[in-house]
């Protein structure tokens, strides 16, 4: 029996749940927000204990990967995401549960073969574009400079 697009895409709509999308978009907004003020409340309280406002910055960061590894490795952070959506995407969290899920996925494999190799299956990608980005901005930041 052929099924042709049209009809696979008709069945597909019959059995997925409808997108509650206005309670999505508030869910992510409020849990992207609490995110972000909770890093700005770090940054506060690092930089009353004498760090500067760079250090401050590098520490935050920190933090929120090593609170974001923890949740995730303990599958709290899974239920929030489930909850939030993209509003647990907030680039330092998003990144940091990417890195470990795959870390956690692959530990069975080795350290070497499984959770050496996999955990850059996200980063690798990452970091390869950033560093590519990063230098086409100073190649044109250079030209600019010139001109």
């Amino acid at each position: 029996m052929q099924i042709t697009k049209k009809q696979y895409a008709k069945m597909v709509k019959q059995v997925s749940p409808p997108s509650k999308k206005a309670r999505d978009f508030v869910a992510a907004f409020f849990v992207g927000g609490l995110i972000c003020t909770f890093g700005q409340f770090l940054s506060n309280m690092y930089i009353k204990t004498a760090m500067t406002l760079d250090e401050s910055k590098m520490a935050v960061s920190v933090t929120l990967i090593l609170i974001t590894a923890v949740l995730t490795g303990i599958g709290i952070f899974d239920k929030i995401a489930k909850f939030a959506g993209a509003g647990t995407l907030v680039p330092i969290t998003g990144f940091a549960n990417a890195m470990t899920s795959a870390a956690i996925e692959f530990k069975s494999e080795g350290w070497v073969l499984g959770l050496g190799a996999k955990i850059f299956t996200v980063a690798g990608p990452v970091i390869v574009y950033g560093t590519i980005a990063s230098v086409v901005y100073g190649v044109i930041y250079w030209i600019c400079q010139m001109i």
